[in-house]
């Protein structure tokens, strides 16, 4: 596949459609597609984590690829399976990250859910998923506890901030090596639920190749993404479509760091200077915050593998697990 797909020198829309085309595998995995083929460059930044309070970390792509290894282990040996759903109710910190790459790795699915969430909302997207198990900070933790009664099939919460029993042990436990499963491009990957402005939200599932469908109008859209020291950010939650495949996962996927800042409420004035201390050294990259109008605006963007048959989002993913 070529890196970008979009030729940059195209003169006109018209050109860059003519010359364009789709270009799917049948086998294909996000987790290898962003993570694990850029871990050959042990430099190569892929995030840098900032929080509210002034804590820093950087993270390279082999740091990434190693660190979901042990996750996709030790998701093996808590139980979780091959189409299994993981919640992930989190903002924008490594672990978030960390959990949709090891859940891919082993053909669970990952499912995002808003840290904004109230308990009937989270109850109403954990019950209708079937999700077995929930990564969650302290912050959300409680709301997630609180609901054990009527989530039967929840059999494990693991919480991020829990220094002897909650993440980081949990990941330590696990094996540096793990071979990532060889997906097929329609197999499940996440769960989005809709936002339910019209009846109940509805859970998609969507498959692998739902980022090969999302690539070309990012790369429009951002003025012909990737350019040199391009570094990006959104103040998009991870959980929504808009941060975490409009942003965080198609950055990853052309090897350019993300920054991730876990800072609570939206602040403008904490977001500039937070992007200024960061841009500095990457001045190129002004452009991602405030683009420029090109011919971009005008490229639709397609999206690959929604399933949405009428029944419950648990019976959809077992659907499209078993099917081939």
């Amino acid at each position: 596949m070529p890196i970008p797909l979009v030729d940059p020198k195209t003169k006109s829309f018209e050109n860059a459609h003519r010359s364009f085309c789709w270009q799917v595998p049948g086998g294909f995995n996000m987790a290898g597609a962003v993570c694990d083929r850029h871990a050959g460059k042990p430099s190569a930044t892929a995030l840098l984590c900032e929080t509210s309070a002034g804590q820093t970390a950087r993270y390279t792509f082999r740091d990434l690829r190693l660190l979901s290894n042990r996750l996709a282990n030790a998701f093996q040996s808590s139980g979780v399976q091959t189409g299994d759903p993981v919640a992930i109710i989190l903002p924008q910190r490594v672990e978030t990250g960390l959990c949709h790459l090891a859940a891919w790795k082993i053909g669970a699915v990952s499912l995002p859910l808003s840290v904004l969430f109230g308990t009937d909302a989270l109850q109403y997207r954990l019950q209708d998923s079937g999700a077995r198990i929930v990564i969650c900070s302290k912050v959300g933790l409680d709301r997630v506890q609180s609901l054990r009664a009527e989530l039967p099939g929840l059999d494990t919460v693991i919480n991020c901030d829990h220094p002897k029993a909650g993440f980081w042990p949990l990941l330590n436990r696990g094996a540096d090596a793990f071979e990532t499963i060889k997906s097929a491009a329609d197999d499940p990957a996440l769960i989005i639920f809709t936002s339910g402005t019209t009846g109940p939200p509805k859970g998609a599932v969507i498959a692998h190749r739902c980022l090969l469908g999302n690539l070309s109008g990012f790369e429009m859209s951002h003025n012909f993404f990737p350019q040199a020291d391009d570094l990006m950010w959104t103040p998009a939650d991870w959980a929504w479509t808009g941060g975490l495949l409009d942003a965080l996962i198609p950055a990853w996927f052309y090897g350019k760091p993300v920054l991730g800042y876990d800072g609570g409420r939206f602040d403008a004035e904490k977001a500039r200077m937070s992007c200024a201390v960061k841009l500095s050294r990457r001045s190129s990259c002004w452009h991602r915050i405030t683009p420029r109008r090109t011919l971009c605006d005008r490229i639709y963007r397609m999206r690959f593998g929604a399933i949405s048959p009428p029944t419950s989002i648990h019976a959809r993913l077992s659907l499209s697990v078993n099917y081939r």
